[in-house]
């Protein structure tokens, strides 16, 4: 077994060795390697086959058309465009309210506090203990100028599942734009942008088995969403998002998307199966609880309090496991997690959480051993500092 046993799959996924052949086939002078937007020659119209056939993939994936979909570097820059771009085609239009949660990712929270200070109006909605945001509190927070709702399907740190097609519905009832944030759940759980009523979807291709730096925005056509670009210069991706696409990391992408609508099913069982038994095996430890809903959430993440032990000392001291403290993008950071102190866990408690990801390549052997470490590291930790919690 390889040390330390990767548990952090929420941060990043490695990359399938499947997706991986495809894309090495892309880089060099015997495969793949042309400009998609180079008409003038075979090189360039196999590159430009091998982004459509990933369009399509990336499509199928979430129940959208491939002329919906449009790539981006990654769902920083699919939140940035969602956001900053529906804000500058209907802003003037339609009015410059934003709804969004106060426990969003930074790549959302970031951009609407940009937008605020140039104006705009942000309701940031609180979740509740659990960390779900209802349909009832949308509703309630709906303004006459409401633009646009931006809504996590999953949440990063905790693994919750927000209700989004009851949103999208309310959306669409009172003509606003609802765009979803779905990084953490595309590839994992069933999402369908029909049923779902979503007019934008951002995909990060890292976080299902696919290259990091490579991800995609969903932008509805029936009915019409229109995004003012951020990238200018050439008018790539139907003048959406400018720049030389790379196939490469597209048609990785786009297998990797293929791979997950394949497997996901039985993915979901074999994941649930383990988190069941890292979960009912750790949680009967002094001081051990569960941070966010226990039932409506990912199966992959467990999002754990040990209270009374200080987080990153645990942490260090669990140094055959990779697990984190939270968002790797907040993980420099030495105040305590904004999500978990959203949802009322003190600041104590909030530094005594990890967050413990499991993913395809975790094996039962990888969870036993997991479970035997945390125990005794736990049971040596309260042993010295003579805490029983």
């Amino acid at each position: 077994m390889k040390l330390p046993v990767y548990l952090d799959y929420a941060a990043s996924t490695p990359v399938d060795p499947r997706v991986a052949k495809l894309m090495g086939d892309c880089l060099t002078m015997e495969g793949n390697f042309g400009n998609p937007a180079s008409r003038s020659h075979v090189y360039g119209w196999q590159a430009e086959e091998a982004v459509e056939e990933a369009r399509r993939q990336v499509a199928d994936l979430i129940g959208a058309e491939p002329r919906e979909i449009v790539w981006t570097s990654g769902a920083t820059e699919s939140n940035n465009l969602a956001i900053k771009g529906v804000l500058e085609q209907y802003g003037e239009e339609r009015g410059r309210h934003i709804i969004t949660s106060a426990i969003e990712h930074k790549a959302v929270l970031d951009p609407c506090q940009y937008l605020q200070s140039r104006g705009c109006e942000v309701t940031f909605l609180q979740p509740d203990d659990q960390g779900l945001i209802s349909v009832e509190q949308v509703r309630q927070a709906l303004r006459p100028d409401t633009v646009l709702v931006s809504l996590m399907h999953v949440n990063n740190e905790i693994g919750v599942i927000n209700p989004v097609a009851g949103v999208g519905e309310l959306c669409r009832s009172r003509d606003i734009l609802f765009h979803v944030d779905a990084a953490q759940s595309a590839g994992k759980l069933p999402v369908n942008v029909q049923a779902m009523h979503i007019d934008l979807l951002s995909l990060s291709a890292h976080k299902f088995y696919g290259p990091k730096g490579m991800g995609a925005l969903f932008v509805r056509r029936q009915p019409q969403v229109r995004v003012a670009p951020l990238i200018h210069g050439g008018g790539h991706e139907r003048g959406m998002r400018s720049g030389t696409l790379a196939t490469h990391q597209i048609a990785g992408m786009g297998k990797a998307a293929q791979l997950a609508r394949q497997e996901q099913s039985d993915e979901l069982e074999r994941i649930a199966s383990l988190k069941d038994l890292l979960w009912g095996s750790i949680r009967d430890l002094p001081g051990v609880s569960l941070n966010g809903h226990p039932e409506q959430r990912l199966p992959s993440i467990l999002n754990v309090a040990f209270d009374g032990l200080d987080g990153e000392m645990l942490l260090m001291s669990l140094k055959d496991l990779a697990i984190s403290t939270g968002s790797a993008c907040t993980s420099a950071s030495l105040e305590p997690s904004y999500v978990l102190r959203a949802i009322g866990v003190d600041t104590q408690l909030a530094h005594s959480s990890l967050r413990i990801s499991l993913g395809r390549f975790t094996d039962r052997a990888q969870v036993e051993f997991a479970i035997q470490h945390i125990r005794s590291t736990v049971e040596r930790m309260r042993a010295v500092t003579g805490q029983t919690v």
